[in-house]
């Protein structure tokens, strides 16, 4: 990531997409996981016209943006003042939670204040927040002075952008779309989700580069998964962005194979005249499939390592969608929270694959 703002967004084109937004229009910008299509959270009919432009669910909620305050000794950050006109209550162990990770890949789940659009939350009574790292997003936001909503800048249910360009090649066609371009997202996969709503322990709402042990081992905060615990009702908790079951998804049919068995994942696809582009962890020898004697496979090297994966995952997915394929097969994440966040994305972007799918929204 950048440490400074890159010349081409210089202070004059910040002042302008803060000027957009203040009047009611759409600005894309970059965040450390992936670019988003911003709107003004207070302004109903903007925040409509992301809702429009997305082809997303109107109930399905969106995330605010907040800047970060202007010191960074922790000490002195009032995180309070920040979030007053967002949440009701703001408890110990969320200022916890806030002063070790934000800015950063981290949305928080609160009772919402009932100054918040139900436009933004879908409809309930709780709203997500996060402070990017990103410092053209820092810039954008204290130069707006306001939240700002923004989902992925992507059509619904397709693959979410990290660069410039593959915002544009949504949008194709949007002119009014004012494209702030910070580079190459660094983390490349949507924050983690923690649901403070309940009063109680956090829960994993959605899985991301921020994991439940490394919040234990700098905050001392325990966070619970879905399912895991009696005492979490899953059917209580709020909707979030990312959790339908269809995202992420390429037009070219996608399936992941299990170790070892990527030749019985091929004899699931025929059809002799078949393309098809195979995953191959870098950390393993070739698979040998140019012989296999029906289809025309080419295998592709990707890391083994997970933060590395989940920065090239979207670009890779984008790049295999465009060169034709007729099926793309990657191999399952290995077990570990590690590869929570990208384990998630793939099985969602299976689902929802293929030209004919109904798939879902991400953001």
């Amino acid at each position: 990531m950048p440490n400074n703002i890159p010349s081409l967004q210089s202070s004059a084109v910040i002042s302008e997409a803060a000027q957009t937004l203040r009047d009611g229009g759409l600005v894309a910008f970059p965040t450390e996981t992936v670019y988003g299509l911003g709107a003004d959270a207070k302004n109903p009919e903007a925040v409509k016209k992301i809702f429009s432009t997305k082809g997303r669910p109107s109930n399905h909620p969106l995330i605010v943006h907040v800047a970060a305050p202007d010191r960074f000794d922790q000490a002195e950050v009032d995180w309070s003042a920040v979030l007053s006109p967002w949440v009701r209550d703001l408890s110990e162990q969320a200022l916890v939670l806030i002063h070790a990770f934000w800015p950063g890949p981290l949305t928080l789940v609160f009772k919402k204040d009932k100054s918040v659009l139900s436009e933004v939350t879908g409809g309930q009574d709780t709203v997500a927040i996060r402070a990017p790292a990103h410092p053209i997003a820092q810039a954008l936001l204290r130069k707006f002075k306001g939240g700002v909503v923004a989902p992925s800048a992507n059509r619904f249910g397709k693959i979410s952008p990290t660069n410039a360009a593959d915002v544009r090649s949504e949008f194709e066609g949007a002119l009014d779309l004012m494209i702030l371009d910070g580079g190459v997202c660094e983390v490349g996969i949507e924050s983690t989700i923690l649901d403070l709503s309940s009063g109680g322990a956090p829960a994993l709402l959605r899985p991301g580069a921020i994991t439940p042990s490394e919040i234990l081992a700098k905050t001392g905060i325990e966070v619970f998964r879905p399912g895991e615990q009696n005492t979490i009702d899953q059917k209580s908790l709020p909707r979030v962005s990312g959790s339908l079951r269809a995202h992420y998804a390429p037009n070219t049919p996608l399936r992941m194979y299990s170790s070892g068995q990527v030749l019985d994942a091929l004899t699931e696809f025929p059809d002799i005249k078949s393309r098809v582009a195979v995953a191959v962890w870098d950390s393993e020898s070739s698979l040998g499939l140019e012989d296999h004697p029906s289809i025309d496979v080419e295998e592709i090297s990707i890391s083994s390592n997970p933060r590395h994966f989940a920065n090239r995952l979207y670009r890779t997915l984008r790049d295999l969608d465009e060169q034709g394929w007729d099926l793309i097969l990657v191999p399952e994440p290995p077990p570990g929270e590690e590869w929570d966040g990208v384990r998630d994305r793939l099985q969602r972007a299976c689902f929802g694959s293929g030209p004919s799918s109904s798939s879902q929204d991400n953001s």
